[in-house]
């Protein structure tokens, strides 16, 4: 019996690393990472996960979400495209939704020209419309104001923001895990959901003299194909940056969420998001 007995904890000796081996710890080339079961909030993979860092055009998630907080929002008002936009983009050498001057685009083509393409006019002119003051540097100073106010109430202590879409002077830094518990906020938005997993958009805009043309956009999101149940949320890339990607998958009724800051390239952060969300998904 004894002999038995030992033979017993003996096999379940040798099958216990095996079910672990399964479950191998995903190495990543981002220098931070985390994901989370979006449901529980419970962390399922974390690297330097409090590490703050340039955040790039994640910082998006929040232009977006401070926007689709604004009580009494009316998703179709217009918004007439400045000058200032498209020069702001000329100057920074940003990314561009390609928004033309005098065109009447609404606060829901803004945000598919923020999200997919990454515009950085679609974020100067969600700024300018929803920022309040007399000027135009005070509507935008007002804007990340909300911001910064909005990360305080969602308890994101490691996150700071100093422009609207990313371009920052040195103070515009988050966390994997801060970004990856905003975007969850930010998901809870209907129409945050339904433009994030968008993977292009043809959108009629009105033009100055009142005609109309159309506005083409694909997302920077390779995930969005390449990944089955991918639903979001973000990319970001820049000279401190380096290459960032928010990411959510569902599958079988169950969504992991997550955040890769620091990759070394675009490929890289699309193969490191695919291993972390194949790793929470067997967690």
């Amino acid at each position: 019996m004894s002999v038995t007995l030992g033979a017993v904890l003996s096999a379940g000796a040798l099958t216990a690393p095996a079910h672990a081996a399964t479950l191998a710890v995903p190495t990543i080339t981002a220098k931070g990472g985390f994901v989370m079961n979006n449901g529980t909030g419970k962390a399922l993979y974390s690297k330097a996960a409090d590490t703050r860092r340039s955040t790039g055009s994640t910082t998006k998630i929040m232009t977006a979400r401070v926007v689709l907080a604004q009580p009494n929002l009316n998703l179709d008002a217009k918004v007439t495209i400045q000058k200032a936009y498209s020069d702001y983009i000329v100057s920074k050498g940003a990314s561009s939704a390609r928004l033309i001057v005098g065109d009447k685009v609404t606060v829901r083509q803004l945000l598919y020209g923020l999200m997919l393409p990454s515009g950085c006019d679609a974020a100067y002119a969600l700024a300018d419309k929803f920022g309040t003051g007399s000027t135009r540097a005070a509507r935008v100073k007002s804007f990340i104001g909300k911001m910064n106010s909005t990360a305080k109430t969602l308890g994101l202590k490691n996150t700071h923001f100093d422009s609207f879409d990313g371009i920052g002077n040195g103070a515009n830094y988050s966390t994997p895990r801060d970004l990856t518990k905003l975007a969850s906020s930010a998901m809870k938005y209907s129409t945050f959901r339904t433009v994030v997993k968008t993977k292009s958009t043809k959108q009629k805009v009105t033009t100055k003299s009142g005609g109309y043309r159309y506005m083409s956009w694909t997302n920077t999101n390779t995930l969005l194909k390449s990944y089955s149940g991918t639903i979001g949320v973000k990319t970001g890339s820049g000279s401190v940056s380096k290459y960032c990607l928010v990411f959510a998958a569902t599958r079988n009724g169950k969504t992991v969420i997550g955040t890769v800051l620091a990759s070394s390239s675009a490929t890289s952060r699309a193969t490191d998001a695919t291993k972390l969300m194949n790793y929470g998904f067997k967690k």
